[in-house]
C-alpha cells in the first residue's frame, strides 16, 4: 500500500479487494455450473459465450492482483511497462504454441486416419494362426 494510507485504511482496502475477488470467483463458479447444466437440468450455455466470459473474469482478477496487491499502481510507468510488456509477449507465445500444437495434433490424426485405411485395404486375413509347440534350432555357423 501507499505510505499515505494509515494502517486501518490499508486494511479496509485489502478486505475490499478480497471481497471483490471472492465475488468474481463466485460469479465464475455460478456461470460454470449454469453453463454446464448442473443447476438447471437441460440448460447449457454455448461454449463460445461461456469460455470468453470466464477467461475475461480470470484476466480481470489477475490484473487486479498485480495492480493492487503487487503494488504496480504505485510504481513509475516505466517499471510497470517493464513488467507488463514481457507478460503480454508471454501470453502471445502461449497462444502461438497452443495453436501450433493443435495443428500438429490435427496432422497426426490425419496421418493415422490415412494409415488405417491403407492397412485395412492392403492386408487380407489368412485365417487363424495357431502357435506352434515345437521349436527348431537352426545352425548359424
Amino acid at each position: 500500500m501507499s505510505s499515505h494510507l494509515s494502517y486501518e485504511e490499508s486494511k479496509k482496502l485489502v478486505f475490499k479487494g478480497l471481497i471483490l475477488l471472492g465475488v468474481i470467483t463466485l460469479i465464475e463458479v455460478f456461470i460454470a455450473l449454469i453453463g454446464n447444466g448442473h443447476i438447471i437440468s437441460g440448460f447449457h450455455l454455448p461454449k463460445y459465450i461461456m469460455y470468453p466470459v470466464m477467461i475475461g473474469f480470470s484476466m480481470y482478477k489477475a490484473y487486479f492482483i498485480v495492480y493492487e496487491f503487487m503494488h504496480m499502481r504505485y510504481e513509475v510507468k516505466s517499471l510497470a511497462m517493464a513488467v507488463l510488456l514481457p507478460m503480454t509477449l508471454l501470453i502471445w507465445a502461449m497462444i502461438a504454441f497452443f495453436s501450433e500444437g493443435n495443428k500438429w495434433f490435427e496432422y497426426k490424426n490425419y496421418v493415422r486416419t490415412k494409415n488405417k485405411t491403407e492397412v485395412k485395404t492392403s492386408i487380407q486375413p489368412q485365417g487363424e494362426v495357431k502357435p506352434s509347440t515345437t521349436f527348431e534350432i537352426q545352425d548359424v555357423y
